[in-house]
């Protein structure tokens, strides 16, 4: 049983994602174009690189990126190629601009809040008073009198 789970995971690795077909001879643009499928995401999947995602997707989108590498393009202008087509999303990692600073600095921000608040709290607490404890009626003392003799 252990030996059929063992194929299976090597069946489903990530490792058989890449065609050696799609691959560049020049060994240093498949580096850049490995680099470049590692930041995209593949739209199929939602949750998986194109390095990694056996989608026909991701297949035409590696291709496409060793196509726009062997034209001449930087890995800004792929980038922007993708994003162009299918937004923001394609990207593994948003960048840091336009409406998504907020996004970004949503963290840290809620972050300090909380510090904030949890600091107000304790303040607020510290200066108030010690709740004082009231002194006993005559009829209290008498019953606590006879309890203790008791």
């Amino acid at each position: 049983m252990k030996r059929i789970a063992f194929i299976l995971m090597l069946l489903a690795s990530p490792l058989w994602a890449l065609d050696p077909k799609e691959m560049l001879e020049d060994p240093a643009l498949e580096a850049r174009a490995r680099a470049i499928d590692h930041e995209l995401r593949c739209v199929v999947c939602q949750s998986e690189s194109v390095a990694s995602s056996n989608a026909n997707w991701a297949e035409d989108a590696r291709r496409t990126v060793r196509e726009l590498i062997t034209d001449g393009s930087t890995d800004a202008e792929i980038m922007d190629f993708f994003v162009a087509r299918y937004g923001e999303f394609v990207l593994m990692s948003p960048r840091v601009s336009g409406s998504n600073w907020l996004l970004w600095a949503a963290g840290p921000l809620m972050l300090l809040l909380a510090a904030g608040v949890g600091v107000g709290y304790l303040r607020g607490r510290a200066g108030t008073p010690a709740p004082q404890e009231a002194a006993l009626s005559e009829a209290e003392e008498a019953r606590l009198r006879e309890i203790l003799k008791e």
